[in-house]
């Protein structure tokens, strides 16, 4: 009897281990949108946008309330902002800005294909091309580019080139979609869940949305559900900046001439907000895939933007700027050993995604990584990782953010220094500039002088905000 105990004992320890050996490492599942402020989610309390299937995901798992793009040195911000996720990188250190990945930037899913996953993309890819053969081995329809431009019965119809295993992209594997853009990539994603691939190997898939991004031509569908009439304009709503910024002539701010109106406004919310809602179903559409086909469980769902957008606030259009609605973007984590119904409102960057995906796969992260890990939160979302933010436009304007709630803007355009200072936790819409108030000159003082330490920290060699802030500075006011 003894000896069939021990046994038994020794097969169940057997199978075990058999069990561990054979289980397959969790999928990673990315969704990036393009141009999506992190008020334009209905998880985040905006009541007027749809986003049904995004608010689900978020009560799945965990919301991010303080998620920020560290910026850009130029115009086209989705660039860093997009090697910034996949490489876990700070700004300040991509070289041009992230168009060329060079080899010694190892990417998230570079690493995860030399363990033998798949590691596949479907939309929008912003640098070269040498890179993107480098980080995946499957794919579908890929976009190289910024932005759609074709257009056919009303709608953005995108020439994209369907996957090159050699990554030369020669023109005959170019055509112009039949579809919309959203539906194209989701329809890519669900052969690629539906396929033996996904189930015989873990797999990294990669859907890059160029939703809610310009021209907002929304399938009438959706447009519908938007009356302009009965949108609420943001009560940071201006006709026009009050100064210039440093990039004020921008493509994105071109899209409406100045001053800005109500009633034009109040349309492009409206198509901004069908877009979003096109790109929400098409989400549901993947999420439905990845659950009929029993994955779900073993897969690891990131929702993020890749930077915001203004859309009237503050009279601008675009993302070139540091206030939040251009800074901060949605996310979403949702996966095993992820609480569900979670959320977390410590400020992290879209370069701690990967370093927190190497922590979740147990995978050790390359040196190249300069993110921090958010993988501690998942257990213990009140303790935060970062206390301050720094945030980057151009060669003229920089940010930072305090624990305290307190922001600082500070800008050099053309040898014109301008100061901004905001009480986000009685301000969040940055409507009352305090700057100037004598009572808050000290404070305008301490943050410059940490703006001026993370800035030496994080490898800025501009030169705005040392401690002769306020006085002519002799930095070179613009890049191209």
């Amino acid at each position: 009897m003894r000896f069939a105990a021990i046994l038994l004992f020794a097969t169940l320890i057997a199978r075990s281990v058999q069990s561990q050996q054979n289980s397959k490492p969790n999928n990673v599942l990315i969704l990036y949108s393009d141009d999506h402020s992190y008020h334009a989610l209905g998880a985040m309390g905006n009541k007027e946008v749809k986003t049904p299937n995004l608010d689900k995901l978020a009560a799945s798992g965990m919301l991010f309330k303080q998620t920020h793009v560290m910026g850009g040195h130029q115009g086209a911000v989705c660039i860093p902002s997009r090697v910034m996720l996949l490489t876990g990188r700070l700004v300040n250190r991509l070289p041009g800005d992230g168009g060329t990945i060079p080899d010694s930037l190892v990417a998230l899913p570079e690493v995860l294909r030399a363990k033998g996953y798949t590691t596949y993309h479907s939309g929008k890819w912003h640098s070269d091309k040498a890179s993107h053969g480098r980080f995946f081995s499957a794919g579908g329809d890929i976009f190289f580019g910024g932005m759609h431009f074709e257009k056919e019965g009303g709608q953005p119809h995108p020439t994209v080139y369907r996957f090159d295993s050699t990554g030369n992209y020669p023109v005959s594997r170019r055509r112009i979609a039949d579809t919309f853009s959203s539906t194209l990539y989701a329809e890519n994603t669900i052969r690629f869940l539906d396929s033996k691939t996904a189930h015989d190997n873990p797999f990294f898939c990669y859907v890059a949305f160029t939703s809610p991004h310009d021209p907002r031509t929304p399938p009438a569908e959706f447009a519908k559900l938007y009356n302009p009439t009965n949108i609420n304009l943001p009560p940071n709503f201006l006709p026009q900046h009050p100064f210039d910024n440093g990039d004020m002539n921008v493509r994105d701010e071109q899209l409406f001439t100045r001053p800005l109106t109500k009633t034009m406004m109040q349309q492009d919310i409206a198509n901004y907000y069908a877009m979003i809602s096109e790109m929400d179903h098409n989400v549901g559409r993947i999420i439905d895939a990845l659950e009929r086909n029993g994955l779900r469980e073993n897969t690891i769902i990131v929702f993020a933007g890749d930077n915001g957008l203004a859309v009237g606030q503050h009279g601008l259009l675009g993302k070139q700027n540091l206030y939040e609605h251009s800074i901060r973007v949605p996310m979403i984590m949702s996966g095993p050993g992820i609480p569900k119904g979670s959320s977390y409102n410590g400020f992290n960057y879209l370069s701690d995604i990967a370093p927190t995906l190497y922590d979740y796969l147990g995978i050790g992260k390359p040196a190249s990584a300069e993110g921090r890990s958010h993988f501690s939160v998942f257990k213990q979302p009140r303790q935060f990782v970062r206390n301050t933010i720094y945030n980057v436009y151009g060669h003229w304007s920089r940010s930072f953010k305090s624990a305290d709630g307190f922001k600082l803007i500070l800008y050099n355009v053309d040898g014109v220094q301008h100061t901004q200072l905001f009480n986000l936790s009685k301000d969040p819409w940055e409507m009352q500039d305090l700057s100037a108030q004598p009572e808050y000159r000290q404070k305008v003082a301490e943050l410059t002088s940490l703006l001026s330490k993370e800035m030496a920290e994080t490898h800025d060699n501009l030169d705005i905000a040392l401690p002769n802030w306020g006085r002519q500075s002799n930095q070179k006011p613009r890049g191209s």
